[in-house]
Protein backbone atom coordinates (compact mmCIF):
# COMPACT_ATOMS: atom_id res chain seq x y z
CA UNK A 1 0.00 0.00 0.00
CA UNK A 2 1.52 3.34 -0.68
CA UNK A 3 2.09 6.21 1.09
CA UNK A 4 -0.07 9.27 0.23
CA UNK A 5 1.90 12.49 0.04
CA UNK A 6 0.35 16.55 -0.23
CA UNK A 7 2.64 18.69 -1.36
CA UNK A 8 2.13 22.20 -2.00
CA UNK A 9 2.81 23.91 -5.83
CA UNK A 10 1.38 27.16 -4.70
CA UNK A 11 3.48 29.90 -5.60
CA UNK A 12 4.97 31.12 -2.31
CA UNK A 13 5.48 27.45 -1.36
CA UNK A 14 7.82 27.40 -4.35
CA UNK A 15 9.67 30.40 -3.28
CA UNK A 16 10.75 28.43 -0.27
CA UNK A 17 11.93 25.10 -1.78
CA UNK A 18 8.31 22.85 -2.20
CA UNK A 19 9.90 21.68 -5.40
CA UNK A 20 13.13 20.92 -4.16
CA UNK A 21 11.27 19.08 -0.84
CA UNK A 22 8.99 17.01 -3.47
CA UNK A 23 12.41 15.81 -5.43
CA UNK A 24 13.77 14.76 -2.22
CA UNK A 25 10.56 13.32 -0.73
CA UNK A 26 10.83 10.91 -4.40
CA UNK A 27 14.41 10.14 -4.47
CA UNK A 28 14.13 9.24 -0.27
CA UNK A 29 11.21 7.25 -1.20
CA UNK A 30 13.02 5.37 -4.05
CA UNK A 31 15.80 4.84 -2.47
CA UNK A 32 13.96 2.97 0.70
CA UNK A 33 11.88 0.76 -1.51
CA UNK A 34 8.80 2.50 0.02
CA UNK A 35 5.81 3.49 -2.78
CA UNK A 36 4.44 7.12 -2.57
CA UNK A 37 1.91 8.55 -4.35
CA UNK A 38 2.18 12.37 -4.78
CA UNK A 39 -0.18 15.11 -5.00
CA UNK A 40 0.40 18.60 -5.64
CA UNK A 41 -2.18 20.94 -3.76
CA UNK A 42 -2.82 24.72 -3.63
CA UNK A 43 -1.53 25.94 -0.22
CA UNK A 44 -4.01 25.72 3.18
CA UNK A 45 -2.50 29.47 3.34
CA UNK A 46 -0.20 29.03 6.41
CA UNK A 47 2.60 30.82 4.75
CA UNK A 48 5.05 30.78 7.97
CA UNK A 49 4.76 26.85 7.99
CA UNK A 50 5.61 26.60 4.14
CA UNK A 51 6.52 23.90 2.28
CA UNK A 52 4.29 22.64 4.91
CA UNK A 53 3.75 18.53 3.81
CA UNK A 54 0.46 16.37 4.28
CA UNK A 55 0.52 12.95 4.62
CA UNK A 56 -3.47 10.65 4.38
CA UNK A 57 -3.63 8.68 7.74
CA UNK A 58 -6.49 6.55 8.80
CA UNK A 59 -7.33 9.39 11.08
CA UNK A 60 -7.61 12.02 8.25
CA UNK A 61 -4.98 14.38 6.73
CA UNK A 62 -1.57 14.96 9.41
CA UNK A 63 0.76 18.14 8.15
CA UNK A 64 4.29 18.69 8.87
CA UNK A 65 6.17 21.84 8.37
CA UNK A 66 8.23 23.90 7.60
CA UNK A 67 9.92 21.17 5.60
CA UNK A 68 12.98 21.55 4.39
CA UNK A 69 15.27 19.03 1.70
CA UNK A 70 17.90 18.08 4.53
CA UNK A 71 14.09 17.32 6.91
CA UNK A 72 13.11 14.96 3.88
CA UNK A 73 15.00 11.53 5.43
CA UNK A 74 13.99 11.49 8.98
CA UNK A 75 10.60 12.97 8.39
CA UNK A 76 10.29 9.97 5.80
CA UNK A 77 11.04 7.26 8.37
CA UNK A 78 9.02 8.95 10.78
CA UNK A 79 5.95 8.64 8.60
CA UNK A 80 7.06 5.24 7.65
CA UNK A 81 7.29 4.17 11.22
CA UNK A 82 4.26 5.79 12.47
CA UNK A 83 6.75 7.97 14.84
CA UNK A 84 6.49 11.31 16.46
CA UNK A 85 8.53 13.78 14.19
CA UNK A 86 9.98 17.31 15.48
CA UNK A 87 8.18 19.14 12.44
CA UNK A 88 4.69 17.11 12.98
CA UNK A 89 1.70 19.86 13.24
CA UNK A 90 -1.31 17.30 14.40
CA UNK A 91 -4.31 16.98 11.77
CA UNK A 92 -4.49 19.11 9.98
CA UNK A 93 -7.67 20.64 10.18
CA UNK A 94 -7.07 20.69 14.40
CA UNK A 95 -4.22 23.00 13.32
CA UNK A 96 -5.72 25.89 15.38
CA UNK A 97 -4.83 28.87 12.56
CA UNK A 98 -6.65 26.52 10.35
CA UNK A 99 -9.37 25.48 12.82
CA UNK A 100 -10.75 28.82 13.97
CA UNK A 101 -11.46 30.19 10.48
CA UNK A 102 -14.84 29.67 8.05
CA UNK A 103 -13.60 28.58 5.24
CA UNK A 104 -16.56 29.05 2.34
CA UNK A 105 -14.78 30.20 -0.80
CA UNK A 106 -11.32 28.75 0.32
CA UNK A 107 -12.80 24.97 1.43
CA UNK A 108 -10.76 22.97 -1.21
CA UNK A 109 -7.73 25.09 -1.07
CA UNK A 110 -4.82 23.41 -1.05
CA UNK A 111 -6.36 20.28 0.03
CA UNK A 112 -7.75 18.89 -3.40
CA UNK A 113 -5.40 18.43 -6.80
CA UNK A 114 -6.11 21.68 -8.13
CA UNK A 115 -6.39 20.29 -11.91
CA UNK A 116 -8.29 17.16 -10.91
CA UNK A 117 -12.11 17.35 -11.93
CA UNK A 118 -12.71 14.49 -10.23
CA UNK A 119 -11.64 14.73 -6.80
CA UNK A 120 -13.19 18.58 -7.52
CA UNK A 121 -16.42 17.15 -7.87
CA UNK A 122 -15.48 14.77 -5.11
CA UNK A 123 -15.56 17.80 -2.17
CA UNK A 124 -18.46 19.30 -3.49
CA UNK A 125 -18.03 21.12 -7.05
CA UNK A 126 -20.25 21.47 -9.32
CA UNK A 127 -23.13 21.04 -7.33
CA UNK A 128 -23.99 24.75 -7.57
CA UNK A 129 -24.19 24.82 -11.54
CA UNK A 130 -26.48 21.23 -10.98
CA UNK A 131 -28.64 23.43 -9.05
CA UNK A 132 -28.65 26.83 -11.42
CA UNK A 133 -29.54 24.55 -14.41
CA UNK A 134 -32.62 23.72 -12.99
CA UNK A 135 -33.58 27.66 -11.98
CA UNK A 136 -34.59 30.38 -13.94
CA UNK A 137 -31.83 32.82 -14.87
CA UNK A 138 -33.88 35.50 -12.92
CA UNK A 139 -33.76 32.65 -9.84
CA UNK A 140 -30.23 32.51 -10.17
CA UNK A 141 -29.94 36.09 -9.83
CA UNK A 142 -32.61 36.28 -6.70
CA UNK A 143 -30.00 33.59 -4.74
CA UNK A 144 -27.46 36.03 -5.49
CA UNK A 145 -29.12 39.25 -4.44
CA UNK A 146 -30.85 37.46 -1.43
CA UNK A 147 -27.18 36.06 -0.46
CA UNK A 148 -25.76 39.87 0.20
CA UNK A 149 -22.48 39.12 -1.42
CA UNK A 150 -20.77 42.49 -2.39
CA UNK A 151 -18.07 43.36 -4.65
CA UNK A 152 -14.74 41.74 -2.93
CA UNK A 153 -12.80 44.03 -5.19
CA UNK A 154 -13.19 46.99 -3.42
CA UNK A 155 -16.09 49.25 -4.36
CA UNK A 156 -18.32 46.49 -2.39
CA UNK A 157 -20.95 46.84 -4.95
CA UNK A 158 -24.10 44.31 -4.47
CA UNK A 159 -23.78 41.84 -6.97
CA UNK A 160 -26.70 40.94 -7.29
CA UNK A 161 -27.51 44.42 -8.46
CA UNK A 162 -24.95 44.29 -11.41
CA UNK A 163 -26.14 40.91 -12.50
CA UNK A 164 -29.86 42.32 -12.68
CA UNK A 165 -28.77 44.94 -14.65
CA UNK A 166 -26.91 43.48 -17.47
CA UNK A 167 -29.59 40.44 -17.27
CA UNK A 168 -32.10 43.47 -18.23
CA UNK A 169 -29.73 45.06 -21.28
CA UNK A 170 -30.88 44.24 -24.62
CA UNK A 171 -27.60 43.27 -26.64
CA UNK A 172 -27.20 40.58 -29.53
CA UNK A 173 -24.03 39.45 -26.99
CA UNK A 174 -22.92 39.69 -23.75
CA UNK A 175 -19.67 39.35 -21.49
CA UNK A 176 -18.53 37.97 -18.39
CA UNK A 177 -15.21 39.65 -16.96
CA UNK A 178 -13.35 38.22 -13.84
CA UNK A 179 -11.07 41.01 -12.60
CA UNK A 180 -7.99 38.84 -11.23
CA UNK A 181 -5.65 41.46 -11.60
CA UNK A 182 -4.65 41.46 -8.23
CA UNK A 183 -1.82 44.63 -7.88
CA UNK A 184 -2.73 45.57 -3.83
CA UNK A 185 0.27 45.05 -1.91
CA UNK A 186 -0.33 42.16 0.81
CA UNK A 187 -2.67 39.81 -1.35
CA UNK A 188 -2.70 36.94 -2.92
CA UNK A 189 -6.24 35.80 -2.29
CA UNK A 190 -6.58 35.50 -6.47
CA UNK A 191 -3.33 33.66 -6.73
CA UNK A 192 -4.43 30.91 -4.05
CA UNK A 193 -7.42 30.05 -6.15
CA UNK A 194 -6.20 30.07 -8.96
CA UNK A 195 -3.69 28.10 -8.10
CA UNK A 196 -5.07 25.60 -5.71
CA UNK A 197 -8.84 25.58 -6.65
CA UNK A 198 -9.28 27.02 -10.50
CA UNK A 199 -12.37 25.19 -11.01
CA UNK A 200 -14.49 27.43 -8.08
CA UNK A 201 -13.58 30.32 -10.57
CA UNK A 202 -14.74 28.68 -13.63
CA UNK A 203 -17.84 27.12 -11.99
CA UNK A 204 -18.65 30.53 -10.88
CA UNK A 205 -18.12 32.34 -13.72
CA UNK A 206 -20.49 30.27 -15.52
CA UNK A 207 -23.11 30.38 -13.55
CA UNK A 208 -23.41 34.22 -13.93
CA UNK A 209 -23.13 33.84 -17.57
CA UNK A 210 -26.02 31.60 -17.72
CA UNK A 211 -28.00 34.37 -15.28
CA UNK A 212 -27.30 37.41 -17.54
CA UNK A 213 -27.71 35.84 -21.00
CA UNK A 214 -23.12 36.10 -21.61
CA UNK A 215 -21.89 33.49 -23.81
CA UNK A 216 -18.14 34.32 -23.48
CA UNK A 217 -16.56 35.47 -20.43
CA UNK A 218 -12.82 36.15 -19.51
CA UNK A 219 -10.39 36.39 -16.79
CA UNK A 220 -8.07 39.02 -16.60
CA UNK A 221 -4.99 39.15 -14.59
CA UNK A 222 -1.48 40.15 -14.43
CA UNK A 223 1.53 38.37 -15.94
CA UNK A 224 3.33 38.27 -12.39
CA UNK A 225 1.41 35.28 -11.95
CA UNK A 226 2.66 32.29 -14.29
CA UNK A 227 1.79 29.72 -12.20
CA UNK A 228 -1.95 31.32 -11.59
CA UNK A 229 -2.07 31.42 -15.54
CA UNK A 230 -0.96 28.03 -16.38
CA UNK A 231 -3.36 26.15 -14.01
CA UNK A 232 -6.14 28.06 -14.68
CA UNK A 233 -5.64 27.64 -18.70
CA UNK A 234 -5.27 23.97 -17.98
CA UNK A 235 -8.59 23.61 -15.63
CA UNK A 236 -10.67 26.02 -18.77
CA UNK A 237 -9.31 23.16 -21.18
CA UNK A 238 -10.37 19.82 -18.65
CA UNK A 239 -13.85 22.01 -18.05
CA UNK A 240 -14.13 22.08 -21.58
CA UNK A 241 -13.11 18.41 -22.47
CA UNK A 242 -15.75 17.52 -20.13
CA UNK A 243 -18.96 19.77 -21.62
CA UNK A 244 -18.92 22.02 -18.46
CA UNK A 245 -17.22 24.97 -20.96
CA UNK A 246 -18.31 25.53 -25.10
CA UNK A 247 -21.66 24.56 -26.01
CA UNK A 248 -24.61 23.17 -24.39
CA UNK A 249 -23.23 23.22 -20.67
CA UNK A 250 -23.53 19.93 -18.57
CA UNK A 251 -26.14 18.52 -21.39
CA UNK A 252 -28.00 22.01 -21.11
CA UNK A 253 -29.55 24.57 -23.78
CA UNK A 254 -26.77 26.96 -22.21
CA UNK A 255 -23.68 27.98 -23.92
CA UNK A 256 -20.42 29.87 -22.36
CA UNK A 257 -16.75 29.33 -22.87
CA UNK A 258 -13.79 30.86 -20.71
CA UNK A 259 -10.52 32.80 -21.87
CA UNK A 260 -7.77 33.41 -20.27
CA UNK A 261 -6.32 37.14 -21.37
CA UNK A 262 -3.37 38.92 -19.23
CA UNK A 263 -1.42 42.11 -18.48
CA UNK A 264 1.91 43.34 -18.63
CA UNK A 265 1.47 44.27 -15.21
CA UNK A 266 -0.19 48.26 -14.95
CA UNK A 267 -2.31 48.45 -11.39
CA UNK A 268 -4.56 50.87 -13.10
CA UNK A 269 -5.63 47.59 -14.91
CA UNK A 270 -7.73 46.56 -12.33
CA UNK A 271 -10.09 49.50 -12.99
CA UNK A 272 -12.65 47.78 -14.58
CA UNK A 273 -12.67 50.05 -17.54
CA UNK A 274 -9.17 50.42 -18.18
CA UNK A 275 -9.30 46.59 -18.09
CA UNK A 276 -11.60 46.04 -20.77
CA UNK A 277 -9.75 48.54 -23.12
CA UNK A 278 -6.46 46.21 -22.43
CA UNK A 279 -8.86 43.05 -23.33
CA UNK A 280 -9.72 44.88 -26.59
CA UNK A 281 -5.90 45.24 -27.48
CA UNK A 282 -5.71 49.15 -26.34
CA UNK A 283 -3.79 51.21 -24.30
CA UNK A 284 -5.36 50.95 -20.34
CA UNK A 285 -6.75 54.17 -20.12
CA UNK A 286 -10.00 54.85 -17.77
CA UNK A 287 -13.10 54.88 -19.71
CA UNK A 288 -15.15 57.98 -18.11
CA UNK A 289 -18.23 56.67 -16.73
CA UNK A 290 -21.59 56.86 -18.05
CA UNK A 291 -22.35 54.90 -19.87
CA UNK A 292 -21.56 52.02 -17.13
CA UNK A 293 -19.90 48.22 -18.16
CA UNK A 294 -23.45 46.57 -17.52
CA UNK A 295 -25.30 48.76 -19.88
CA UNK A 296 -21.84 49.70 -22.55
CA UNK A 297 -19.03 47.15 -21.56
CA UNK A 298 -16.47 44.69 -23.59
CA UNK A 299 -16.45 45.74 -27.23
CA UNK A 300 -19.49 47.88 -26.56
CA UNK A 301 -21.96 45.23 -25.23
CA UNK A 302 -23.23 44.85 -21.79
CA UNK A 303 -20.25 43.09 -19.21
CA UNK A 304 -20.43 41.48 -16.06
CA UNK A 305 -17.15 43.00 -13.87
CA UNK A 306 -16.70 40.85 -10.77
CA UNK A 307 -13.57 40.60 -8.82
CA UNK A 308 -12.03 36.68 -8.56
CA UNK A 309 -13.42 36.17 -5.23
CA UNK A 310 -17.11 37.42 -5.68
CA UNK A 311 -17.37 34.79 -8.61
CA UNK A 312 -15.96 31.73 -6.50
CA UNK A 313 -18.39 32.78 -3.61
CA UNK A 314 -21.30 32.05 -6.35
CA UNK A 315 -20.86 28.00 -6.01
CA UNK A 316 -21.38 27.75 -2.49
CA UNK A 317 -24.03 30.33 -2.73
CA UNK A 318 -26.40 28.05 -5.22
CA UNK A 319 -25.17 25.08 -3.66
CA UNK A 320 -26.23 25.53 -0.33
CA UNK A 321 -29.07 28.58 -0.42
CA UNK A 322 -28.84 32.21 0.08
CA UNK A 323 -29.51 32.33 3.96
CA UNK A 324 -26.74 29.80 4.76
CA UNK A 325 -24.17 32.51 3.07
CA UNK A 326 -26.07 35.51 4.75
CA UNK A 327 -26.23 34.01 7.79
CA UNK A 328 -22.68 34.70 8.23
CA UNK A 329 -21.41 38.45 8.65
CA UNK A 330 -22.66 41.45 10.08
CA UNK A 331 -24.96 44.12 8.91
CA UNK A 332 -24.68 44.89 4.86
CA UNK A 333 -21.62 42.91 5.09
CA UNK A 334 -22.67 39.30 4.78
CA UNK A 335 -20.60 36.07 3.87
CA UNK A 336 -17.06 35.76 4.71
CA UNK A 337 -13.84 37.47 3.33
CA UNK A 338 -10.54 35.76 2.84
CA UNK A 339 -8.15 38.04 4.78
CA UNK A 340 -4.23 38.52 3.57
CA UNK A 341 -1.80 39.14 6.45
CA UNK A 342 0.94 40.29 5.36
CA UNK A 343 4.18 42.55 6.01
CA UNK A 344 5.77 42.77 9.03
CA UNK A 345 3.89 39.96 10.86
CA UNK A 346 4.53 36.64 12.74
CA UNK A 347 1.91 34.36 11.53
CA UNK A 348 0.99 35.96 7.53
CA UNK A 349 -1.43 33.94 5.82
CA UNK A 350 -5.00 33.55 4.56
CA UNK A 351 -7.46 33.80 6.62
CA UNK A 352 -10.96 33.50 5.81
CA UNK A 353 -13.94 34.13 8.38
CA UNK A 354 -16.94 36.33 9.05
CA UNK A 355 -17.23 39.49 8.73
CA UNK A 356 -17.33 41.47 11.82
CA UNK A 357 -14.01 40.10 13.37
CA UNK A 358 -12.17 43.39 14.99
CA UNK A 359 -8.74 44.58 13.36
CA UNK A 360 -6.77 44.00 16.70
CA UNK A 361 -8.23 40.62 16.83
CA UNK A 362 -6.67 39.67 13.04
CA UNK A 363 -3.06 41.63 13.72
CA UNK A 364 -2.55 40.77 17.73
CA UNK A 365 -4.65 37.26 17.83
CA UNK A 366 -4.73 36.14 14.25
CA UNK A 367 -1.13 37.84 13.15
CA UNK A 368 0.33 37.16 16.62
CA UNK A 369 2.12 40.90 16.12
CA UNK A 370 5.16 41.74 14.62
CA UNK A 371 7.78 39.04 12.98
CA UNK A 372 10.36 41.88 14.57
CA UNK A 373 8.61 41.66 17.88
CA UNK A 374 7.96 45.33 18.15
CA UNK A 375 5.07 47.27 18.67
CA UNK A 376 2.59 47.54 15.91
CA UNK A 377 2.24 51.39 15.02
CA UNK A 378 0.20 51.36 11.92
CA UNK A 379 -1.73 48.77 9.65
CA UNK A 380 -2.77 49.63 5.94
CA UNK A 381 -6.05 47.82 5.12
CA UNK A 382 -6.97 47.65 1.56
CA UNK A 383 -3.89 47.94 -0.61
CA UNK A 384 -1.55 51.07 -1.20
CA UNK A 385 -4.82 53.23 -1.64
CA UNK A 386 -6.07 52.26 1.90
CA UNK A 387 -5.91 54.12 4.82
CA UNK A 388 -3.56 53.87 7.40
CA UNK A 389 -4.78 53.00 11.44
CA UNK A 390 -3.34 53.30 14.58
CA UNK A 391 -3.58 50.75 17.51
CA UNK A 392 -6.38 53.76 18.57
CA UNK A 393 -8.77 52.33 15.72
CA UNK A 394 -8.08 48.00 16.46
CA UNK A 395 -11.63 48.29 17.90
CA UNK A 396 -13.07 48.75 14.00
CA UNK A 397 -15.09 45.78 12.65
CA UNK A 398 -13.95 44.16 9.67
CA UNK A 399 -17.00 45.53 7.61
CA UNK A 400 -17.32 47.73 4.82
CA UNK A 401 -19.45 50.47 6.85
CA UNK A 402 -17.28 50.19 9.73
CA UNK A 403 -14.16 51.04 7.91
CA UNK A 404 -16.00 53.64 5.89
CA UNK A 405 -17.07 55.17 9.01
CA UNK A 406 -13.40 55.73 9.79
CA UNK A 407 -12.41 57.27 6.49
CA UNK A 408 -10.72 53.69 5.16
CA UNK A 409 -11.98 51.05 2.94
CA UNK A 410 -11.57 46.98 2.70
CA UNK A 411 -10.64 47.47 -0.26
CA UNK A 412 -9.44 43.11 -1.52
CA UNK A 413 -8.93 42.22 1.99
CA UNK A 414 -5.64 42.87 2.35
CA UNK A 415 -3.84 44.15 5.65
CA UNK A 416 0.02 45.46 5.90
CA UNK A 417 1.30 45.68 9.34
CA UNK A 418 4.42 48.01 10.40
CA UNK A 419 6.27 48.24 13.51
CA UNK A 420 7.49 51.41 15.56
CA UNK A 421 10.05 51.85 12.62
CA UNK A 422 8.55 53.13 10.17
CA UNK A 423 8.26 56.64 8.78
CA UNK A 424 5.25 57.10 7.94
CA UNK A 425 5.46 60.80 6.18
CA UNK A 426 7.81 58.22 3.93
CA UNK A 427 4.63 56.34 3.53
CA UNK A 428 2.07 59.04 2.09
CA UNK A 429 5.46 59.65 0.07
CA UNK A 430 5.09 56.36 -1.12
CA UNK A 431 0.93 56.61 -1.98
CA UNK A 432 1.88 60.26 -3.79
CA UNK A 433 5.00 58.19 -5.84
CA UNK A 434 2.76 54.89 -6.79
CA UNK A 435 -0.27 57.01 -7.96
CA UNK A 436 2.23 59.17 -10.22
CA UNK A 437 3.87 56.04 -11.84
CA UNK A 438 1.01 53.84 -12.09
CA UNK A 439 -1.52 56.61 -13.13
CA UNK A 440 -2.36 55.97 -17.03
CA UNK A 441 -2.19 59.83 -17.64
CA UNK A 442 -6.08 60.65 -18.44
CA UNK A 443 -7.03 62.89 -15.98
CA UNK A 444 -5.36 65.69 -14.50
CA UNK A 445 -6.12 65.62 -10.72
CA UNK A 446 -4.28 61.92 -10.69
CA UNK A 447 -1.68 62.65 -13.15
CA UNK A 448 -0.48 66.31 -12.32
CA UNK A 449 -1.80 66.02 -8.47
CA UNK A 450 0.17 63.01 -7.65
CA UNK A 451 3.76 64.19 -9.00
CA UNK A 452 2.92 67.49 -7.19
CA UNK A 453 2.28 65.20 -4.08
CA UNK A 454 5.35 63.48 -3.75
CA UNK A 455 7.05 67.23 -4.47
CA UNK A 456 5.09 68.84 -1.46
CA UNK A 457 5.88 65.81 0.71
CA UNK A 458 9.88 66.42 0.02
CA UNK A 459 9.58 69.76 1.09
CA UNK A 460 7.39 68.96 3.88
CA UNK A 461 10.50 66.18 5.05
CA UNK A 462 13.12 68.76 4.36
CA UNK A 463 11.38 70.95 7.16
CA UNK A 464 10.44 73.76 4.45
CA UNK A 465 6.99 75.75 5.28
CA UNK A 466 5.75 72.89 7.36
CA UNK A 467 2.49 74.07 7.85
CA UNK A 468 1.71 75.91 4.56
CA UNK A 469 2.92 72.50 2.98
CA UNK A 470 0.83 70.58 4.74
CA UNK A 471 -2.31 72.77 4.24
CA UNK A 472 -1.30 72.54 0.23
CA UNK A 473 -1.06 68.39 0.66
CA UNK A 474 -4.43 68.71 1.62
CA UNK A 475 -5.54 70.36 -0.01
CA UNK A 476 -4.19 68.80 -2.95
CA UNK A 477 -5.45 65.92 -1.71
CA UNK A 478 -9.60 66.87 -1.87
CA UNK A 479 -8.91 67.57 -5.41
CA UNK A 480 -7.79 64.31 -6.27
CA UNK A 481 -10.26 62.76 -4.35
CA UNK A 482 -13.20 64.59 -6.12
CA UNK A 483 -11.79 65.58 -9.18
CA UNK A 484 -10.06 61.89 -10.36
CA UNK A 485 -11.89 59.74 -13.19
CA UNK A 486 -11.23 56.54 -11.04
CA UNK A 487 -9.93 55.18 -7.86
CA UNK A 488 -6.38 55.39 -8.73
CA UNK A 489 -6.28 59.43 -8.17
CA UNK A 490 -9.38 59.28 -5.79
CA UNK A 491 -8.46 56.40 -3.57
CA UNK A 492 -4.85 58.10 -3.15
CA UNK A 493 -5.67 60.59 -0.49
CA UNK A 494 -6.98 57.98 1.65
CA UNK A 495 -2.98 56.64 3.03
CA UNK A 496 -1.97 60.15 2.22
CA UNK A 497 -4.73 62.15 4.72
CA UNK A 498 -4.75 59.28 7.49
CA UNK A 499 -0.86 59.21 8.27
CA UNK A 500 -1.59 63.54 8.72
CA UNK A 501 -4.15 62.78 10.98
CA UNK A 502 -2.58 60.00 13.30
CA UNK A 503 1.00 60.22 12.75
CA UNK A 504 1.21 64.03 12.43
CA UNK A 505 4.79 64.13 14.34
CA UNK A 506 6.45 62.34 11.29
CA UNK A 507 6.06 65.17 9.10
CA UNK A 508 8.25 67.98 9.59
CA UNK A 509 12.20 67.46 9.54
CA UNK A 510 13.72 64.43 9.38
CA UNK A 511 14.51 62.80 12.29
CA UNK A 512 16.63 59.49 12.78
CA UNK A 513 14.06 56.73 13.19
CA UNK A 514 13.96 54.15 15.69
CA UNK A 515 16.18 51.18 14.38
CA UNK A 516 14.76 47.21 13.76
CA UNK A 517 15.45 45.01 15.91
CA UNK A 518 18.91 42.99 15.05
Amino acid sequence: MSLRLFVPRDAAALSVGADEVAKALQAAAAKRNLPIEMVRTGSRGLYWLEPMIEVATSKGRVAFGPVTVADVPSLLDAIAADRPHKLGLGRTEQIPWLKRQTRLTFARCGVVDPLSLEDYRAHGGYKGLERALTLTPDAIIAEVTTSGLRGRGGAGFPTGIKWKTVAQTSADRKFVICNADEGDSGTFADRMLMEGDPFVLIEGMTIAGIAVGATKGYIYTRSEYPHAIAATTKAIEVARRAGLLGAKIAGSNYSFDLEMRTGAGAYVCGEETALMESIEGKRGLVRAKPPLPAHHGLFGKPTVINNLLSFSAIPFILDNGAKAYADFGMGRSRGTMPIQLAGNIKYGGLFETAFGITLGELVDNVGGGTFTGRPVRAVQVGGPLGAYFPRALFDTPFDYEAFVARDGLIGHGGIVVFDDTVDMAKQARFAMEFCAIESCGKCTPCRIGSTRGVETIDKIRRGEHVAANISLVEDLCGTMKLGSLCALGGFTPYPVLSALKHFREDFGPQQPRLQAAE
